[in-house]
């Protein structure tokens, strides 16, 4: 049976034995997905903001990254959300791979005709290449407002990896660093 490690840290909040408990409860729950022998891993944090409780659950399952949020007035149900939300990412990442070893190659999907335009499975409409040109992060910031683009992938002048900055929602810029 797979294990679910967790590593559970608070901010404005301390992290009560019943709220320790609560969280293994969960993960215990996804557990029942896991098949296989592995030791999984879950970064928990619990934290408030003005009286608003926010659990954010970030699993890794060999590799695959899932993240749930929940933001509520009470801790218990954030945790719930944040737990559910992971579990529906979990199912729709089961169900792709499902589809991905018995179903038609991503280009060969068609809406089926009982299905609306709106219905059929996502697919590439476009592929692009470009260079990757050295740079620091600061000129990739300015490169992606330039372009007036979400996100922007460079080489780290610095390491030489490839790096993702991209805008988060507070307007603030997130950096993604390639590991190896």
């Amino acid at each position: 049976m797979a294990t679910i490690r967790i590593n559970m840290t608070g901010k404005n909040l301390e992290i009560t034995e019943a709220l320790r408990s609560y969280v293994e409860k969960k993960a215990a729950k996804l557990e029942k997905y896991l098949n296989d022998n592995k030791n999984y891993s879950a970064e928990v944090m619990l934290r408030t903001e003005r009286g608003i409780h926010i659990a954010e659950v970030t699993m890794n399952l060999s590799g695959v990254l899932l993240r749930g949020e929940g933001k509520t007035g009470d801790m218990y149900t954030s945790i719930d959300n944040a737990v559910d939300r992971i579990e529906r990412q979990f199912n729709k990442y089961r169900s792709k791979l499902g589809r991905r070893a018995q179903g038609p190659k991503l280009a060969e999907v068609q809406a089926s005709p009982q299905e609306g335009p709106d219905e059929a499975a996502p697919r590439i409409v476009r592929t692009k290449r470009f260079a990757l040109k050295p740079m620091d992060v600061e000129e990739a910031v300015m490169q992606m407002e330039l372009l007036g683009h979400d996100f922007f992938v460079f080489r780290d002048v610095d390491s030489g990896d490839v790096s993702v900055v991209y805008k988060r929602r507070d307007g603030n810029y997130g950096l993604i660093e390639s590991e190896y």
